[in-house]
């Protein structure tokens, strides 16, 4: 009997953890929507406040906790979305099938919109929160914004050139005002890829050719008149250089020749110089001469003037003169000097030796005695 109350009260033990952990778990279910501590909104997400099925309070990166009556907070991503977009069926203004891939960045409502977030939520609200569905509303309104921008160009202006840029700047106008009612941002799109039908590629492929035989053969022209033009202008060069040493050798000569005419002048001035020079000596010495003459002259004239002063008297005066001719041959004779006279046109016969004697004919010696 003990036994059997023991397993009894084992087993109502148990049906109590039982009933307990039930009931926690009901009335956990039942607090649940009720609050939530220490929830947290990471960085690049938003997060939504909402109590009794209407928003409270839209928040930023943080931890966050809330009590009362069916509370929750909501997150979504602010980080960029890529996408990317292909329509393979549309018509340029000149009837042109193109295929058009877009790509880009989407961002859904960050705080700088927070103001707009409590009305959008409601009705994009699975936008915000679902990354398939964004995909979705980016390919409705990148098709809508390709077509519009499309269909107002031709099928030149579509894909070739600045076209291309033109194209790419009415799709991101386009997109970014379709998506702005979403409370959506676009950024950073580009048209990386413009298809073509295998018709329109095999057309566009033959006037690329042909444009390119065209420009090629442009170019092989142009390239033959600029050889032309450099052999022209090489051979001009050749010409002007030899011109220009002909030029630089007459001018060489020109120049020698104007040295040599200055080095002659030169000579010929020395030369002038030097016959002035010698002229001017010649002059002086013949200057100093008959200076010396002059000068040789009149000392001679003082020398003789006491003798020319006597001859003037000896003329004058005969009888003086004759008495100083006198006196001087007197003077002359000496005490052992001989005389002889002989008459006028006879010669004397005269003889020397050891005793000889001159021997004077009779007639004579009678005249000298």
């Amino acid at each position: 009997m003990r036994s059997g109350s023991v397993s009894n009260t084992a087993a109502r033990a148990v049906l109590t953890a039982v009933a307990v952990i039930i009931g926690l778990a009901v009335l956990g279910m039942l607090i649940r929507p009720h609050f939530y501590l220490f929830k947290r909104v990471e960085p690049g997400q938003m997060g939504v406040m909402i109590r009794g099925g209407s928003i409270h309070r839209v928040v930023g990166p943080g931890t966050y906790s809330d009590i009362g009556l069916y509370v929750e907070l909501k997150t979504y991503s602010t980080e960029a979305y890529q996408f990317s977009v292909l329509d393979q069926e549309l018509i340029t203004s000149d009837n042109q099938r193109i295929g058009v891939v877009v790509s880009g960045s989407m961002f859904r409502p960050d705080m700088s919109k927070a103001s707009q977030i409590p009305a959008l939520w409601s009705r994009y609200r699975d936008v915000y929160v679902n990354d398939e569905a964004l995909q979705k509303v980016a390919n409705d309104l990148a098709a809508q914004a390709m077509k519009v921008c499309v269909g107002a160009r031709n099928f030149r202006e579509s894909i070739i050139g600045s076209g291309r840029d033109d194209l790419r700047n009415c799709i991101d106008e386009e997109l970014s005002a379709l998506a702005e009612p979403f409370g959506l941002d676009v950024s950073n799109l580009t048209v990386p890829n413009v298809e073509l039908s295998q018709e329109v590629q095999a057309l566009l492929d033959q006037i690329t050719k042909s444009r390119l035989e065209t420009e090629k053969a442009e170019q092989d022209r142009l390239k033959a008149i600029a050889q032309g033009e450099a052999n022209q202008a090489e051979q001009e060069a050749a010409i002007r250089v030899e011109q220009s040493r002909a030029q630089e050798e007459a001018k060489q000569k020109a120049i020698l020749a104007e040295l040599t005419k200055q080095q002659l002048e030169a000579e010929r001035l020395v030369i002038e110089a030097q016959k002035n020079n010698e002229l001017l000596a010649a002059q002086r010495d013949l200057e100093i001469n008959t200076a010396l003459a002059a000068a040789a002259i009149e000392k001679a004239k003082a020398d003789l003037a006491q003798e020319i002063a006597l001859s003037q008297i000896y003329a004058e005066n005969p009888n003086y003169y004759t008495y100083k001719m006198s006196l001087a041959n007197a003077s002359a004779i000496k005490d052992t000097d001989k005389l002889i006279f002989v008459p006028e046109g006879t010669f004397p016969q005269l003889i020397f030796g050891e005793s000889l004697r001159p021997v004077v004919p009779v007639e004579t010696q009678q005249m000298v005695e």
